[in-house]
């Protein structure tokens, strides 16, 4: 089991897939994705290589990032090839929705668990603000098809945004009373892109935190190879509400999770001061041990904490430049 020098063990791997993205989301990518130099994104074979090589050493769950992962032609077959890997037990997928109405049956057939779309806004004047697209429409309708799927989890991720979305909440409360499905409120991090909107925009979730539990929801026991929120349920709704505040006292104390990027550097963390380049270990099978013996030894650099907190963002220009 991997396993850093505070006892955090690592079940789950966030993997990008690639870090093009054809959404402009204002917290993230606001003019747009600009390509600076040759792109070499990991292959298949790459890519079974290093799941294999972390399910070895007792990783569970595979997420697929990106950027926007939907961009990548292979993504059905790489799901596939993932879910076919002895020891992932889930499969997991975060995308802006684009083409997912399209790839849904792909997807199930893959044997995806879980699926994450963003969807920042249910007013579709707002979400073309902070996307750049008016498709919220779309995605809701592949959403709805998704619950018809065999996909057993699904989830709705939403930035948290003073001024924006923030005057949304009752919208957002009243349409998963009957929805089968997460939604998730995530704190405005800071990048190193986007300091000035950060501080314009920037909400605790503490607050929401309190104004759920006054109004009866109930916290959830996290699985150990669950992502970073705290979800509560209600006995009157069917859907349940996450929320991620890495500013929080101990956000860091229960991690179990580590990132490797589409070029195939380890990141210790999404806020880490650099990456460690481990393509030249997932080429063959064989690899797998030095593989293994590499993360182990990396490991020990893992720091306590991000330091958000302090203004510290890392090497992280941008959500999409590791995978969010």
């Amino acid at each position: 089991m991997l396993q850093d020098s505070f006892g955090r063990r690592f079940y789950y791997l966030r993997l990008s897939i690639t870090d093009v993205c054809n959404f402009r989301c204002n917290y993230c990518l606001p003019d747009g994705y600009k390509k600076d130099g040759q792109r070499s994104f990991l292959t298949r074979s790459e890519i079974v290589n290093l799941v294999s090589g972390f399910a070895s050493a007792g990783t569970q769950k595979v997420r697929i990032t990106g950027g926007e992962p939907a961009l990548r032609k292979d993504l059905i077959d790489i799901i596939g090839d993932i879910k076919n890997i002895p020891g992932i037990q889930t499969v997991a997928m975060t995308t802006n929705g684009y083409r997912l109405g399209s790839l849904l049956q792909g997807l199930d057939d893959a044997g995806l668990d879980q699926l994450n779309v963003s969807i920042d806004s249910l007013d579709p004047q707002v979400f073309q603000t902070i996307t750049g697209h008016d498709r919220l429409n779309e995605i809701l309708a592949a959403l709805q098809q998704a619950q018809m799927t065999g996909i057993k989890h699904i989830k709705v991720n939403a930035v948290l945004m003073r001024d924006l979305n923030d005057r949304e909440l009752d919208t957002f409360l009243a349409w998963i009373k009957d929805q089968d499905l997460t939604l998730r409120f995530i704190e405005v991090m800071q990048t190193g892109d986007n300091t000035e909107f950060f501080e314009k925009r920037h909400l605790s979730g503490a607050a929401l935190q309190v104004r759920l539990l006054e109004q009866g929801w109930q916290a959830i026991i996290r699985n150990h190879d669950a992502g970073p929120a705290v979800e509560y349920w209600h006995p009157d709704y069917q859907g349940r509400i996450g929320l991620i505040m890495p500013y929080s006292q101990d956000f860091c104390r229960s991690c179990n999770r580590l990132r490797v990027s589409a070029e195939g550097k380890v990141h210790l963390c999404l806020f880490g001061d650099h990456g460690y380049d481990i393509r030249h270990l997932i080429q063959q099978p064989e690899q797998r041990p030095q593989l293994t013996d590499f993360l182990s030894e990396v490991l020990k650099d893992k720091k306590v904490s991000h330091f958000l907190q302090q203004g510290h963002s890392g090497i992280t220009r941008d959500l999409s430049m590791i995978g969010g």
